[in-house]
């Protein structure tokens, strides 16, 4: 019965939306990038992370309705040495799809000097063409060009952040016709800070171990932040060990200097990269997340 129930779950899943195959994000050449050595090849690390990425692709969870929906970009973790599109991509893209939300998944390159002119900005490059395929093809995937966000999660929430704070600085060639500017972000237990507060891992991977003064700040998230970043949700855990609670209290700060909208969920426990379901609480975020979309009206 369990297995019949989950059949009939998954087909009415199915019925409503679909994945489609990863799309080469950028099918005409990748920009700043060299050749690929031979012994870069993608592979998963100790943790199920995707590592040494130097093709990025967009993954498309769209819904076939008739009707126009706002579609988020999602982009996983991983340190920046790592892309867990698992927990981080797919199944946060699934969870969007019930709620009536179209999703993209990101598979971002990774910083690297092997592949890269200028790794600083390569992830940066991949998420800026993201959002802009996502609405240059709005028309087509049903979705709403004004109504289009981002979720990051951990390293990836620093990518997602970056995109929100940095969209007047294009990392691409952009002639200004679609916004490089997320409507919303949503920044789960998110690096921000490459100060005090740094997960030394993210920060050496992006910019190196002895970055400038200057870097740092440029990367320092809550730095960024100014009265047209977009709205945030911010979700993190109290007893996180690896990316400390400041780097989500520090932007939300800035939020409120800015007069931003944000909402705010620290949780007491869950660690580090719980994903959809932080176990140390009956409460679920994404329905936090949900509710605050709604009022927010980006849900049908």
């Amino acid at each position: 019965m369990k297995m019949f129930a989950l059949i009939l779950i998954f087909s009415g899943w199915l019925a409503h939306s679909f994945a489609q195959e990863p799309m080469p994000l950028y099918p005409s050449g990748i920009p700043n990038s060299k050749p690929t050595p031979a012994t870069y090849r993608e592979k998963l690390n100790e943790w199920g992370g995707i590592a040494k990425v130097s093709i990025p692709t967009l993954t498309p969870y769209l819904i076939k309705d008739g009707a126009m929906h706002t579609a988020v970009l999602v982009i996983p973790g991983g340190g920046y040495s790592g892309v867990a599109m698992g927990h981080e991509g797919e199944a946060i893209a699934s969870a969007f799809n019930k709620i009536g939300i179209i999703a993209f998944v990101l598979k971002y390159r990774l910083p690297s000097d092997s592949i890269m002119v200028d790794k600083t900005i390569g992830p940066l490059q991949d998420a800026q063409s993201a959002l802009c395929m996502i609405r240059k093809n709005a028309k087509l995937w049903n979705i709403d060009p004004a109504k289009v966000g981002v979720i990051g999660f951990s390293a990836g929430g620093h990518l997602a952040s970056t995109l929100g704070t940095h969209f007047d600085k294009p990392a691409i060639k952009h002639n200004g016709n679609i916004s490089l500017r997320p409507d919303f972000m949503a920044l789960i237990y998110p690096v921000i800070s490459f100060g005090t507060f740094a997960h030394i891992g993210s920060r050496d991977n992006l910019i190196g171990n002895k970055p400038s003064p200057q870097f740092i700040d440029l990367y320092s998230n809550e730095k960024q932040v100014t009265a047209a970043t977009p709205p945030t949700f911010l979700v993190h855990a109290e007893d996180d060990n690896v990316v400390p609670v400041q780097n989500t209290l520090l932007f939300y700060d800035a939020l409120l200097q800015n007069k931003v909208r944000g909402e705010m969920h620290i949780y007491a426990g869950g660690g580090h990269g719980f994903g959809l379901y932080n176990s140390t609480t009956h409460d679920y975020w994404f329905e936090r997340l949900k509710e605050w979309m709604g009022a927010n009206g980006w849900l049908k």
